[in-house]
């Protein structure tokens, strides 16, 4: 038993079971290795965004390797000062970390957790942290976080505190795949056997040709559900200009209103005044 093992199992459960199943681990090590039972023991429950993050490297592996893979990209231009991939690239990213992020909260509804509007700005920060700097992209790629990150764009971030098992930087976390059933050949029946193989063999490119058009669909996908947030966002900044404008039309009308009033009066009194100078 070691450390980064147990970890890699502990915190690919839920919040609610993580503590049980680290106690329970901690208690089965304690007879032969006390230190390792005390470690075991002293192993952090995540934060939600971590957990949410967490549970992205094992049941969206493939967006989120878009994400860091994107985030590596975007380095490489900021290094080589390509302005117009900058400014490209930069809009994916705020495209992608916003699909991904709605992703996470659908996944973690799933898995019967609630993930908050304050929780999902920390998954959304976390990812532009791992897409800003290869150390936290590192950390994420554990699946063992225990907080989430943050990023100001100056410096390393830091992740000393981050990562469950920091011996795990460098190590990515297993995702969770679909089982394929195995065939078991009886002598007595190889022509069968033959037959369901070679029917296999036909249906596995079926669905290799079917799993590269659902990989294109998803990241069409990913892209559009940015594209929609954007302007959700867009509509809701235009739809507070609105009001603003509505409030100041209504105040600046009211002042027109006034201003007539005292014109017409102003002139009312003109007129007056020109009649009785005439009649002298």
């Amino acid at each position: 038993m070691d450390l980064v093992t147990v970890a890699e199992e502990l915190y690919a459960l839920t919040p609610e079971a993580f503590t049980k199943a680290r106690n329970e681990r901690a208690k089965q090590a304690k007879p032969e290795d006390s230190s390792m039972a005390v470690a075991i023991g002293k192993l952090p429950k995540p934060s939600t965004a971590a957990w949410a993050v967490n549970m992205l490297t094992r049941h969206r592996a493939e967006e989120l390797t878009q994400v860091l893979d994107l985030g590596l990209a975007l380095r490489k231009a900021q290094d080589s000062l390509d302005g117009a991939e900058l400014r490209e690239l930069t809009k994916q990213r705020r495209q992608l970390t916003l699909a991904v992020t709605s992703q996470a909260r659908s996944m973690a509804g799933e898995l019967g957790v609630r993930v908050s509007d304050s929780v999902a700005t920390q998954v959304e920060e976390t990812l532009r942290a791992a897409m800003t700097d290869e150390l936290a992209a590192r950390a994420v790629r554990t699946g063992q976080l225990v907080g989430a990150l943050t990023s100001t764009g100056l410096g390393d971030v830091d992740v000393s505190t981050a990562v469950a098992v920091p011996e795990a930087l460098g190590m990515s976390a297993r995702p969770v795949a679909k089982r394929m059933p195995q065939l078991s050949v009886v002598p007595d029946a190889r022509d069968r056997v033959e037959a369901l193989e070679a029917t296999a063999e036909a249906a596995e490119k079926k669905l290799v040709k079917a799993r590269k058009r659902v990989a294109k669909l998803e990241a069409r996908n990913l892209q559009v559900q940015g594209e929609l947030e954007e302007v959700r966002r867009r509509a809701s900044e235009l739809e507070h200009a609105l009001e603003n404008v509505d409030d100041e039309l209504t105040t600046a009308e009211r002042k027109q209103e006034r201003a007539e009033r005292r014109y017409a009066a102003a002139h009312s009194d003109l007129e007056s005044t020109r009649e009785q100078l005439g009649d002298r």
